[in-house]
């Protein structure tokens, strides 16, 4: 077991344990589904899914809220204010509280990756191509994948990031 974040209201679980890279790696455990490393394809795929429902500008300006916020170090603040923030979207609103809390445990993780050129930004690009471009989640979350970080670089500050 690793240490655990945060747990929701339904007994879900995020935690951060080992991975492939390092001990960066987020873990959710929901009810009667066993512990598993969220992908980023599947969680594109469900922010795709919001904001078809509830306004790709509205979930995307509450995930830059929650960027703004993010740093280095989890902090119990910010938990509360996603789940503040999610508190609008109604049936929906304690998954995309995992969703989003699933997201910023990444960002922290990219923050605190040996070497990182990009950070949380590089979060904040495949959410800004789901979410402001409509790109395919699968395309956006592999985007970056073989990429320079100087391409990636170029990309995020042409998108005011």
């Amino acid at each position: 077991m690793g240490k655990i974040i945060t747990t929701f209201s339904d007994g879900s679980k995020l935690e951060y344990d080992k991975g492939a890279f390092d001990e960066w790696c987020v873990y959710l455990t929901r009810p009667n589904v066993t512990r598993y490393a969220p992908k980023d394809f599947q969680y594109f795929q469900r922010l795709a899914n919001y904001g078809a429902k509830y306004g790709f500008d509205i979930l995307y300006n509450d995930y830059v809220e929650i960027y703004n916020l993010t740093t280095k170090e989890i902090e119990e603040t910010v938990l509360e204010k996603i789940k503040e923030i999610t508190n609008k979207y109604g049936e929906d609103a304690l998954n995309v509280a995992i969703d989003f809390t699933i997201i910023y445990m990444g960002m922290i993780a990219e923050e605190n990756k040996k070497g990182t050129k990009l950070g949380k930004r590089i979060k904040r690009l495949g959410i800004y191509q789901v979410l402001k471009e409509q790109m395919h989640y699968n395309k956006a979350a592999n985007f970056s994948k073989g990429k320079k970080w100087r391409e990636l670089n170029d990309i995020c500050l042409s998108k005011g990031f």
